[in-house]
């Protein structure tokens, strides 16, 4: 009896854990250059002299869905959508380096450029920091250029390069602050991609979250039968249970 209980255990909390996955993306189907969230399911078939019939499963996040979401013109010379497979490099919080597609960029009091999430943007040398007073603008290669007004005669004086990555190749698996890292070797928590020449953004667009709001919907209410259905396995192991012992009182 405590198998079966054992085993449907298992599936409500593999339920959660999708339930959870489902509600974060859901949330997030606003976000800028947000990517679903993508839950892995393992089965775990306990191994011994008994016949393997008794399976457990275990779920996780793996990694996120890397397909594209629509591209909105905003005519905001800071906002970027990145092409292709390119991601923008960025200063996470721990100092390291993290890759996002959020391209909502805007220039802190102190001239650093950052994104949406507040994280310092980098460019060749590190986060850009721009001179007050010019006005700014993006190339398609990721150039950051600023125009003096006093000088409108004058042409843009390129500023810094926005680190542009591809991750074609290489392994990158996402945080759960929303950024994606490169798993590091022996000693090193996370790596770092190079800088890809050929990757090209988008100025004055955003890439809109890829998230489906129908499709996460869906998703929700399959996810609650399939704990209902577990709970109900639950209570019927209980019954049998309690019958079982009314039986030994009998006898």
């Amino acid at each position: 009896m405590d198998r079966l209980i054992y085993t449907a255990l298992s599936g409500m909390a593999n339920s959660m854990t999708c339930e959870r996955v489902i509600a974060n993306n859901m949330a997030n189907a606003q976000t800028i250059g947000f990517k679903a969230e993508i839950l892995n399911a393992t089965p775990m078939t306990l191994e011994g002299p008994q016949v393997e019939v008794r399976a457990l499963s275990s779920a996780e996040v793996r990694g996120a869905s890397m397909k594209d979401g629509a591209v909105v013109d905003t005519g905001n010379p800071l906002d970027v959508a990145l092409s292709g497979d390119a991601m923008l490099a960025v200063q996470a919080s721990d100092g390291g380096e993290a890759y996002t597609r959020r391209g909502d960029l805007s220039i802190t009091v102190t001239g650093v450029l950052q994104n949406g999430e507040g994280l310092p943007v980098l460019g060749e040398n590190g986060p850009v920091t721009l001179p007050p007073g010019g006005k700014v603008t993006i190339a398609p290669d990721g150039a950051v250029l600023v125009k003096d007004p006093a000088t409108p005669e004058e042409p843009p004086q390129r500023i810094d390069r926005l680190r542009l990555v591809s991750t074609t190749g290489s392994a990158v698996v996402k945080q759960l602050a929303g950024q994606f890292r490169v798993p590091g070797g022996a000693g090193q928590p996370f790596g770092v991609l190079p800088a890809d020449e050929n990757a090209r953004l988008i100025p004055g667009a955003l890439e809109q979250s890829n998230v489906s709001p129908s499709e996460v919907l869906v998703e929700m209410v399959a996810a609650q039968r399939l704990f209902d259905i577990r709970t109900k396995l639950i209570d019927t192991a209980r019954q049998l249970d309690e019958g079982g012992a009314r039986l030994m009182r009998i006898e």
